[in-house]
């Protein structure tokens, strides 16, 4: 993968890029930003880059340097994530240890460190000393959720890359070209605030199951309540699916969103596409009012889930609640 492939992130793109056009590469990068915005992918497709031998601001997929990446064959590129809680001095040690005696024929060395936040004092001092003395060329890449939380002489000697959150249009588009089905994507992108985690949502095995089951009480739940009862009862919570009602909870949210999303004339924003019709006939049954209503009684009922309230007694309960209106 290039950094030209990996989702969004224009800025930290346009940082990385011009580092290498320009061929003013610092000695060490500080990739910045929540969990699920591309950090690693983009930290691994920049040392890519800085491997390639074809000169140009990314890595060119073709040369011998990027296939020898791609087949997981670039023995200078070394990572360390945190042993257990922490990343300790002696991980720092075998590092420097690796980068003083590790050759493969060419010159340049590449290392990444995740969680650099999670490391020990005496780790970051570890780790100063090695920048301060970089032995070129050898380039660092430090990730971090928050990069106030380094070591201060440790971000004063690196160059920061911003990673901001994507947006839900930019994690939709990258889900759907993955692969991943639309209808679930739109709903994955909702529920999660990163990429990783609308990945998880969407290879959960019983996702989809779970969202028919939604669409079904978000309709049985307004006109027959009966129906809806069964429903819960037969379909959810007499199944495995039953340990993931809050999930069926966070769904029912974006159902009842949907009509305001229909009624304020934003079918675009719309989750249940696939749904457009039956939204499209029944939105305005009841105004905004009622429909803030049916999602303030299903967050109430998330909460009483957590307060140990039987999962199916709250739920009936909500039920009840969304019939009254």
């Amino acid at each position: 993968m290039s950094m030209e492939q990996v989702a969004g992130q224009w800025k930290a793109k346009r940082i990385l890029k011009h580092a290498l056009q320009s061929d003013k590469v610092s000695h060490a990068y500080l990739f910045y930003g929540p969990s699920g915005t591309g950090r690693k992918a983009m930290a691994r497709a920049f040392a890519k880059a800085l491997f390639c031998t074809s000169g140009g601001d990314d890595a060119c997929d073709h040369c011998l340097e990027c296939r020898k990446f791609e087949n997981g064959n670039q023995p200078d590129l070394l990572t360390i994530t945190p042993d257990g809680q922490s990343i300790k001095i002696d991980q720092i040690r075998e590092l420097q240890r690796e980068l003083a005696y590790r050759g493969s024929g060419t010159s340049q060395k590449v290392y990444i460190v995740e969680r650099a936040e999670t490391m020990t004092l005496q780790a970051a001092n570890s780790l100063l000393k090695f920048l301060e003395e970089p032995l070129s060329p050898i380039v660092a890449i430090l990730i971090t959720d928050n990069g106030q939380a380094v070591l201060p002489t440790i971000r004063s000697r690196a160059q920061w890359v911003p990673f901001l959150p994507f947006s839900a249009n930019e994690m939709l588009q990258s889900l759907v070209n993955e692969g991943a089905p639309p209808t679930l994507a739109r709903a994955a992108v909702q529920l999660s605030s990163g990429l990783d985690g609308a990945r998880e949502i969407i290879q959960q095995n019983q996702f989809a199951e779970i969202r028919n089951v939604v669409i079904q009480l978000g309709k049985e739940s307004l006109t027959r309540f009966t129906a809806g009862m069964l429903t819960a009862q037969q379909q959810f919570f007499k199944t495995d699916l039953a340990g993931e009602t809050q999930l069926m909870l966070s769904l029912l949210v974006l159902w009842f969103k949907d009509m305001i999303q229909f009624q304020a004339g934003r079918q675009e924003s719309i989750v249940y596409i696939d749904q457009l019709d039956w939204i499209g006939k029944h939105a305005f049954n009841r105004p905004i009012e009622s429909w803030i209503a049916c999602i303030e009684h299903t967050l109430e009922a998330g909460k009483k889930i957590r307060s140990n309230v039987s999962p199916q007694l709250a739920v009936e309960q909500l039920l009840v609640n969304l019939q009254e209106g």
